[in-house]
């Protein structure tokens, strides 16, 4: 092995501070999420004990919080550039932690969603990740937001475990007073485990660019991949207020709805893992993405179809989250392939709204049908618009396998050498897209690295900042 994949190899190494960072947030925003996921398979089937509680404003309570994050998040993360990342995301647990009091302390439904509200408006998705891209560097990046997007996860699925766990236990009030401490002890992570933050920078795969912000909103391709988050959690969120009478329809006692969504989401990530290697190592991202989507209409079908049998609903809650799962692994990986050089983070802002907002327009959405037609009608609307989701994703093109590289440039070379940078890296093989960012000194392009010449890449920078993102 030559001096230069040697030094490649260990410049992708983790440093101490950068592990620190990592286990702190990613520990962070999975506590942070686990208080939001847990009221999910809860809510609805205690709501008898909120005075005023409706279908319909059941799903409020479910969904509101969506509204705040998609109205805040991205204030947040410019806020976050303004005055520092640590104070802002204090700030936001400081909401959450308030809100969760609030809807803790409730005795009404609109209470419950005035807490709901106060959850979401802690919006500090955003500035985390800008923290956690302030704290990396950028060949280990990548790593470090699949860190991130795992303990996601692990979080949603936990939640659905031990949010039905607590409010058989205490009761409803308790899932919200956990959710409070889980606010207190994410403030002392931050203090405490996440190390001090540096200077501020611009990050473009993490932050908002208003000048990209045209561009990914008048493209397609991206458009579909928006839709597809909305979709996905507005489906999720509508069926909630359905999933746990049906649970108890088939037997299964409220006392029991933990192991129960245990066992559906254990089997679920194991169903779902080999599907998303298929998609990677076999370029069949969009295959898989509708497969997956057809399994979702076919799953809701049949969750409005059955009758009281446990294993028939197990078998198509089963069906629906590995489906959900190997959306969720996906739709980022293809919005990372499809974004321009230098527009991932500002995508990833488009894409983050688009899943809040149909968590919220979900809860709605679900709540409005059981008012109206009853709990069946929550599973077929849900399934017509699976339907129609499906036939808008069938005209998307596959997307192209690339990968990105953020490409540190000489920090000795003249400003007027950088603009001719462009043409010159677009005339490497297998760079297929480039933006050369004089003031940042970066390079960020779009590579396939089945076909990179990485040693005419080498040439135009210094061997030891050339960096993999």
């Amino acid at each position: 092995m030559d001096s230069r994949h040697s030094m490649r190899k260990v410049s992708g190494l983790l440093l101490a501070t950068e592990r620190r960072a990592i286990t702190g947030l990613a520990s962070l925003y999975a506590t942070r999420m686990l208080g939001l996921f847990m009221v999910l398979p809860v809510l609805a089937l205690y709501a008898d004990e909120l005075a005023g509680a409706t279908p319909l404003l059941i799903g409020l309570a479910l969904g509101v919080y969506g509204l705040t994050q998609a109205i805040l998040q991205i204030p947040f993360g410019l806020l976050s550039d303004r005055v520092g990342r640590k104070p802002v995301i204090a700030g936001g647990l400081l909401l959450f932690l308030l809100g969760s009091v609030v809807a803790a302390g409730a005795d009404t439904i609109g209470g419950v969603i005035l807490g709901r509200c106060l959850q979401g408006s802690g919006a500090v998705a955003a500035a985390i990740m800008a923290l956690l891209a302030d704290q990396t560097r950028e060949q280990v990046r990548t790593a470090a937001m699949a860190t991130i997007g795992l303990s996601i996860g692990v979080a949603f699925a936990v939640a659905m475990v031990l949010g039905p766990w607590l409010a058989a236990s205490f009761g409803l009030s308790s899932v919200f007073w956990f959710t409070a401490m889980l606010a207190a002890v994410g403030i002392l992570v931050l203090w405490k485990l996440v190390p001090p933050a540096p200077r501020r920078m611009r990050h473009r795969d993490v932050g908002i660019d208003r000048q990209q912000l045209k561009v990914i909103l008048t493209r397609a391709d991206l458009w579909r991949l928006d839709l597809s988050i909305f979709a996905l959690h507005l489906v999720l969120m509508a069926i909630f207020v359905a999933v746990p009478f049906r649970l108890l329809e088939a037997g299964i006692g409220a006392e029991r709805h933990g192991l129960t969504y245990l066992g559906i989401m254990l089997l679920a990530f194991l169903c779902m893992v080999p599907l998303v290697v298929l998609a990677e190592k076999r370029q069949r991202m969009k295959d898989m993405c509708l497969l997956a989507i057809g399994a979702i209409a076919v799953s809701l079908a049949g969750l409005a179809g059955i009758g009281t049998g446990a294993w028939a609903l197990f078998a198509w809650l089963l069906l629906f989250f590995t489906a959900f799962n190997l959306l969720e692994a996906t739709l980022p990986s293809m919005l990372s392939k499809l974004a321009p050089a230098g527009a991932k983070g500002t995508a990833m802002g488009v894409y983050s709204t688009s899943q809040f907002l149909g968590a919220f327009l979900g809860g709605l959405l679900g709540g409005f049908l059981a008012q109206q037609w009853g709990l069946p009608a929550v599973f077929v609307g849900s399934a017509l618009l699976a339907g129609i989701w499906w036939l808008l994703m069938l005209g998307m093109p596959a997307p192209p396998h690339l990968s990105s590289e953020v490409v540190e440039l000489d920090e000795d070379q003249q400003d007027d050498a950088l603009d001719t940078l462009m043409a010159s890296f677009a005339e490497v093989a297998g760079v297929e897209d480039v933006l050369v960012v004089p003031e940042e000194r970066l390079a960020y392009l779009k590579v396939d690295r089945r076909r990179l010449d990485r040693d005419a890449l080498a040439r135009l920078v210094r061997p030891d900042q050339d960096r993999g993102n």
